[in-house]
């Protein structure tokens, strides 16, 4: 069973799903947690109905290097 590791929570749903067709086309599988209310209403404001982009705990390195972010 694959681990799974968030790579970063954007701050729109258009903009998770341009890094998840980013990542997808160089071969990083991916998965957008989104909270019930991004699914309902399409919303994030504050927090609130945020999504997460989650990719392979052991490609995660390379989904930064790729997107070009900075380790924490």
């Amino acid at each position: 069973m694959k681990k799974w590791a968030t790579l970063m929570v954007p701050k729109d749903p258009m903009e998770a799903e341009v890094i998840k067709g980013k990542l997808k086309s160089e071969g990083i599988p991916v998965f957008l947690k989104r909270e019930a209310i991004s699914r309902i209403y399409a919303i994030s404001i504050d927090g609130i109905g945020k999504i997460e982009i989650l990719v392979p705990e052991d490609l995660l390195k390379k989904a930064r290097e790729i997107l070009e972010i900075k380790e924490k």
